[in-house]
């Protein structure tokens, strides 16, 4: 091998290389703010003898609703700034609800059921407008 073949070989190694950390570092950036969903900064109070973060709702915000529907029925969440609230859980025919968090929170969360099912729904305040953090749906055991 020519020394002008070895050096391309170097240089595609080089930046194979390069572009894997590259790579590597944005997945890990990224995921990280990902998996955060919905930083509460510098509003969050802590509660020092149980651990716990408490939102603090920004008096100047004001209430913004909106409301996850589907076959389970609706959950209507509202946030001001970035504390979320679970203003209600209204189910389908077929459907009941098994709970629903009222908040306030950096995330509020209602629970579904209907023959065998669930869903479970995760909505988070993302620059004050509701946004759905996640839909789980489940096959219940038969009791």
């Amino acid at each position: 091998m020519d020394s002008r073949r070895l050096g391309y070989v170097v240089a595609w190694i080089v930046a194979a290389t390069l572009a894997v950390a590259v790579g590597i570092a944005a997945v890990s950036t990224v995921g990280a703010s990902i998996r955060g969903r919905g930083p509460l900064g510098n509003e969050v109070v802590r509660d020092v003898g149980r651990g716990e973060r408490v939102p603090a709702p920004d008096p100047e915000a004001s209430l913004v609703e909106d409301s996850v529907d589907g076959q389970h029925g609706s959950f209507v969440v509202g946030c001001r700034g970035v504390v979320a609230y679970g203003l209600a859980a209204e189910p389908a025919p077929g459907w009941s609800v098994v709970s629903y968090e009222q908040g306030p929170d950096d995330d509020v969360d209602a629970v579904f059921s209907s023959r065998g099912r669930s869903i479970d729904i995760e909505v988070f305040c993302n620059q004050g407008e509701p946004t759905v953090a996640e839909i789980e749906r489940n096959t219940l055991p038969d009791d």
